[in-house]
Formats: structure tokens, C-alpha cells, sequence
């Protein structure tokens, strides 16, 4: 189990190498998974392209240190994780609010950032209200409050009724986490906008997102899309808001075709 502290965080990763000097593919994942949710990607990218998983801080078997009071907190983390490994032009591949933390890396420090794959999220994602009422909730209940509700936003019915054992694993993956990990990013997606940020990207990007997306849908993934110049927009059928989980093929060949669209030249590491 590979962990590496770095800024006075420890996180939890796993890296796949591939030969060659295709830029890396660096997958941030979602609010409240870790980066189990990318393994079935992982397994069918595995020798194509090197990859990186890793636990967002608070987050599966990473630390939360200090606490997370908004993306900037996340974006630290990946940008010293993408340094550590020397690499100096990724590929992000950011799902709801991973897809907010590859946002901002990209703002800060567009150099490292060859293209963007943005899953299901958005330039901004709900409200001050919806927030703070699933952060109250939390705060009294616990997440297990909330559960049964994300599941529904998460899986399509089609998942929930032929996939029982996989939508009891990711539930304990939601309820296990820890909860001043899932509240304080709560708090950083709360007070997060990238309208503007969005319209200056300059990098190749795609926008995905599950037809039945029931956290993201797919008319506000196409609204970031609408503000990227050039940015591409695919809606995977039969998906809801972890296609990574429920749609991994159909999520794989669109990551597949959109690198090798990319324009050469950057190299993959340092």
C-alpha cells in the first residue's frame, strides 16, 4: 500500500506505469469514494498509459492534517503528488468535486496540465442552502443519514436493482468515510465558482457526463462545456453520476479516444 507525506499530508496512491512518454492520466475522485472507484478504468488503461489513483485529503487512507476549508486545500495535495512523481505534463481526469480540484490545479498551474477530462461536474455545483442543510444533517445524524439519498443520484434504478452487492459496498465506502474529510470538502464545493476560470482554460478538455446524473445533470456538465473554448461534451447512456462505477467501458473508450486526439510534444516526465 503505497502512501507518501508530503506538505505534512499523507497520501494514500497507486501508481501504474506504462512505457513510452504518453503524459500521465491522474484521476481525482469524488466526495465521499476513494480511488477504488476508478479501479475497473485502471484495469482496462493498464499498459496503455501511465496512471495515477490516489485518496483526496480526508478521504480513504489519506490524512486530513489540518482539515479542508476549500479546493485550494485538494489542489496543494495533487500538485505536490504530481511533483513528487516528477511528472510535468498530466492528464487530470477529475470526477464531481475531483473534476472542481482539477479545475483550480489547472488555474494555478497550468504548465503541468496537458488536458482535462471532467466527469460529471461542473464550474459550480449547488447552493450555499443545499450545502449547509446535507452539512447540518450530517453533522447531527452522520453521513449514514444521507446515504440511501446519494445512492439514488449516484446509480441509475437499473444499478440499484440488478447490482445489489456493488451498491451495498460503495454505500459502506460513503458511510465510512470520515466525516471532517467529507465535511469540510463539503465546505470547499459550498464556496467554490470557476465561471470565470473556465472560460480562460486553454488546454484540450472533455466534458462527461451519466444521462441519468441525478447530482451533476447532464444540462449543467454541458454549461461548463458551453464556457470552455473548444471543449468536447459526451453523455454516457446508463449512467448516473460514478460512471466510473456503473458505465467503466463506455467511460474508458471515450478517456482512450480523447488521448489519443491529443497533440504531442509535452512530455510525460521531467
Amino acid at each position: 500500500m503505497p502512501f507518501v507525506t508530503l506538505g505534512g499530508i499523507t497520501l494514500h496512491h497507486r501508481y501504474v506505469e506504462a512505457n513510452g512518454r504518453t503524459p500521465p492520466l491522474v484521476f481525482i475522485n469524488s466526495l465521499g469514494t476513494d480511488f477504488r472507484i476508478w479501479d475497473e478504468v485502471v484495469a482496462l488503461l493498464a499498459g496503455e498509459v501511465p496512471l495515477l489513483v490516489y485518496d483526496k485529503r480526508g478521504h480513504g487512507l489519506s490524512d486530513n492534517g489540518t482539515g479542508v476549508r476549500s479546493i485550494d486545500d485538494h489542489a496543494d495535495d495533487l500538485s505536490a503528488l504530481i511533483d513528487h512523481f516528477g511528472f510535468n505534463g498530466v492528464v487530470l481526469v477529475g470526477l464531481s468535486v475531483g473534476g472542481m480540484v482539477a479545475q483550480r490545479l489547472y488555474a494555478r498551474r497550468p504548465e503541468i496540465v496537458h488536458a482535462l477530462v471532467l466527469s460529471d461536474t461542473a464550474h459550480k455545483i449547488g447552493t450555499a442552502e443545499s450545502w449547509n442543510s446535507r452539512i447540518a444533517t450530517i453533522e447531527r445524524d452522520g453521513i449514514e443519514a444521507i446515504a440511501d439519498g446519494v445512492m439514488k443520484v449516484w446509480f441509475t434504478p437499473d444499478f440499484h436493482a440488478g447490482r445489489a452487492a456493488d451498491l451495498a459496498g460503495c454505500r459502506n465506502m460513503l458511510i465510512r468515510q470520515a466525516l471532517p474529510g467529507y465535511i469540510g470538502t463539503c465546505m470547499a464545493v459550498r464556496d467554490a465558482d470557476f465561471t470565470g476560470a473556465a472560460r480562460r482554460t486553454a488546454v484540450p478538455t472533455l466534458c462527461i457526463v451519466g444521462d441519468q446524473d441525478g447530482s451533476t445533470p447532464p444540462d449543467l456538465v454541458r454549461s461548463l462545456a458551453g464556457l470552455i473554448p473548444g471543449a468536447r461534451f459526451e453523455i454516457i447512456r446508463d449512467a448516473g453520476h460514478i460512471p466510473c462505477v456503473e458505465q467503466p467501458e463506455a467511460l474508458t473508450a471515450l478517456i482512450r479516444d480523447f488521448v489519443a486526439s491529443l497533440p504531442k510534444g509535452k512530455p510525460a516526465h521531467g
